[in-house]
């Protein structure tokens, strides 16, 4: 059984017990969070898809922690004009454990 939902403009095929990075959700580390934005659903042979999500399905996922990706830098340099400048930027991260896939109840 397998799920594709639709997490911050991205998305992610997820399975039960999968551990997941994805834009950060307002919520502390330890709470239970439900995905409504199932775009396909799957179980044993019978596949469902959503135009453009599936109503009735629904993904359980729990915060493990709240973190950062890597360090982006991007630097312009303009030649003979004794400008430049640089900038960092660190995305803020959830890392999501997926508890359970199946109809809402």
């Amino acid at each position: 059984m397998y799920a594709i939902i639709e997490v911050g403009a991205k998305q992610y095929q997820v399975k039960k017990g999968d551990t997941i990075e994805v834009e950060k959700q307002d919520a502390p580390a330890g709470k239970e969070i439900s995905l409504n934005k199932v775009l396909l659903f799957s179980k044993d042979k019978r596949v469902e898809v959503g135009d453009p999500y599936l109503k009735g399905v629904l993904v359980k996922a729990e915060i493990v922690k709240q973190s950062q990706g890597p360090k982006v830098d991007s630097y312009k340099y303009r030649r003979r004009k004794s400008s430049h400048w640089s900038k960092g930027h660190r995305q803020e991260l959830s890392v999501l454990k997926i508890k359970e896939i199946g109809a809402e109840s």
